[in-house]
């Protein structure tokens, strides 16, 4: 019974939060340690995942999220309006591989790896809340530094910044002769 209890305790908190909750504030709610509660809300993740109902308890980072299953959402617009779908341009995609492979970067980190201005392409996933500060560089002018966000683990379906897929040295070696050839073939014309 009172494991019951205090499962009924996490996923009250969860669904209450409407977003993720750190394990440590889940472990503050429900009274337990924090190894403990990350080990029962797994144990209810896998219940969940066992099951074809319409809720899932997802990880991100070390927070946990109660949410309805991808499977369902096609019946959820047509009941609610439906969420603004960003569509994200060329430039945006690669701020946003910046930011997420070389994280926490500053704007001028981004600019200079990009080579042109960035402000624009940055703005927009900060305002989709894909990209968010996550602190600020102990350098002169105290710039911004960027991460990626927990909306950007959800929308792109993995735990944490580590579970992204490695870049192999072949392909950097490979794409920085095409951006040479392709400088080159400028400076030709």
């Amino acid at each position: 019974m009172e494991l019951e209890k205090t499962e009924g305790l996490i996923e009250a908190v969860l669904f209450a939060m409407g977003e993720a909750v750190s394990a440590e504030k889940l472990a503050v709610a429900i009274g337990h340690d924090v190894a403990t509660t990350r080990k029962l809300v797994r144990q209810m993740m896998d219940r969940y995942n066992s099951r074809t109902g319409g809720m899932e308890i997802i990880e991100l980072e070390d927070s946990f999220q109660l949410c309805t299953r991808k499977e369902y959402y096609d019946a959820l617009i047509r009941v609610a309006k439906q969420p603004k779908k960003y569509t994200l341009t060329d430039v945006q995609l690669e701020v946003l591989s910046i930011v997420a492979y070389r994280q926490p970067v500053t704007r001028q980190e981004i600019e200079k790896i990009r080579g042109v201005n960035s402000d624009h392409a940055l703005n927009r996933l900060v305002e989709y809340g894909l990209v968010g500060e996550t602190g600020r560089l102990d350098a002169p002018g105290r710039p911004i530094l960027f991460g990626t966000t927990e909306e950007f683990l959800r929308n792109f379906g993995v735990r944490s910044a580590e579970e992204l897929p490695s870049i192999q040295p072949e392909l950097v070696e490979e794409m920085k002769n095409e951006a040479e050839e392709e400088v080159q073939l400028k400076l030709d014309i």
